[in-house]
């Protein structure tokens, strides 16, 4: 890709001030490289002794002469910037989309992959739950989806949120968000829904991602009113009076991620990596504590 001098870009500010990113044009940003004073947006960031540098900086920095021991890139949450920095989003999706085809070509799937909580004869025949010792359907279900609308808003949600957070996070910590607030989100939907009431979709782990997102622009001051904005519009439409949606899955992967993503960017430096994963230990604890009780009660 072609540079251009920092003087040379276009640096017209948006209505908030914001620049545009130099490798993104249609996206505003507040954040300067603070080698070659370039915007730079979340999935530029290259995190720096102080600051953060873009890509090319960062590049350039490791390669000059400090030797086999350099410090190699890395990302705001410390993990090392990669080639690819949407890869893990790209697989999500793709089993999203896997799962969807494979149930449309046999529908018999939904009812082997689904939340639910207790046994019930669901269309005539028996089906058992999550209580009945199935605990995989808390992890199959977040895959699996029955409407084109649904697998289309989530999948968008996914691509949107998910590329800048798996950038600026790094490929493990950014998966152990998703899944975890996934599970979360599946986690509550077991322990406050109708036991009999079948539950699917993706909607936890996007929630998480939502919630991730704020975090993220709020530890990079970015303007904070447009995550506020969609974060307040999906919560009508999910506690919206036709019903039909499961809330508690909304919620409790919107906490889930909200909560790791606090510990991914805010880590003390010195104990990052005891801090980001001790927090995502702590939700699969929390996670576990609710199955386990939710279960005993049903039992």
């Amino acid at each position: 890709m072609d540079q251009q001098p920092p003087g040379d870009q276009d640096r017209s500010a948006a209505a908030d001030g914001a620049l545009a990113c130099y490798r993104h044009p249609g996206r505003g940003t507040h954040i300067r490289c603070t080698r070659c004073d370039r915007p730079i947006c979340p999935e530029c960031m290259v995190n720096a002794s102080v600051g953060f540098q873009c890509p090319d900086c960062a590049r350039q920095g490791a390669g000059t002469g400090h030797g086999p021991g350099a410090a190699r890139p890395r990302t705001i949450a410390g993990a090392a910037v990669t080639a690819d920095p949407r890869l893990i989003t790209k697989i999500l999706l793709g089993i999203n989309v896997a799962v969807f085809i494979a149930v449309w070509a046999n529908s018999a799937l939904i009812d082997d992959l689904m939340l639910i909580g207790r046994a019930t004869f669901h269309y005539g025949g028996p089906l058992e739950g999550v209580a009945e010792g199935q605990w995989y359907r808390l992890v199959t279900s977040m895959f699996l989806h029955q409407q084109v609308w649904h697998i289309l808003f989530n999948m968008l949600g996914l691509w949107w949120l998910g590329g800048p957070l798996e950038a600026a996070l790094g490929r493990a910590r950014y998966l152990s968000l998703y899944l975890l607030s996934g599970l979360a989100g599946s986690a509550l939907t077991y322990w406050l829904a109708a036991p009999v009431q079948g539950s699917l979709g993706a909607s936890g782990a996007i929630f998480g991602l939502l919630g991730a997102t704020a975090v993220l622009m709020r530890r990079l001051n970015y303007d904070m009113r447009p995550v506020f904005v969609l974060l307040a519009v999906n919560l009508v439409i999910t506690f919206n009076p036709w019903g039909g949606i499961a809330w508690q899955a909304h919620v409790g992967g919107l906490i889930a991620g909200t909560l790791i993503a606090i510990a991914m960017v805010h880590a003390p430096r010195e104990r990052r990596t005891l801090v980001q994963f001790g927090a995502c230990a702590l939700v699969l604890v929390a996670v576990i504590a609710v199955v386990v009780a939710r279960t005993a009660a049903l039992t």
